[in-house]
């Protein structure tokens, strides 16, 4: 089990600007997969956030299913939300299935959401 799952606090550098890990995290949190009513940062499809020199963020995520029809829509969401936080200068999401997704990564306030508590 990865940090990330047991902590569900994803992964930064050292090298960030004051908050900017908390106006990523902010921003994380309006971004919706359209068919669930859940941001995308509870439901624990964020792995990892990473801020790199001259304030670079790189997002490792997933999604749901590999046949999620909003694939393409949700990562340059994630994307568009990020740059415009003021501060950054290039962001890069990638996608990953390793670990496959599933309901145990969801925030305990996603599951009661969602009626699985």
């Amino acid at each position: 089990m990865s940090e990330l799952e047991e902590n569900k606090t994803p992964e930064t550098s050292s090298l960030e600007i004051p908050n900017l890990r908390d106006k990523i995290l902010a921003a994380l949190k309006t971004v919706y997969d359209p068919e669930i009513p859940v941001d995308i940062f509870e439901l624990g499809l964020i792995y990892e956030i990473n801020i790199f020199p001259l304030n670079n963020i790189h997002i490792l995520m997933t999604l749901t299913s590999p046949s999620c029809p909003s694939a393409e829509a949700i990562p340059l969401e994630v994307e568009q939300k990020l740059k415009e936080i003021e501060g950054v200068n290039d962001v890069k999401v990638e996608i990953t299935w390793d670990p496959p997704y599933s309901q145990d990564m969801m925030s305990e306030a996603a599951k009661l959401e969602l009626g699985f508590l």
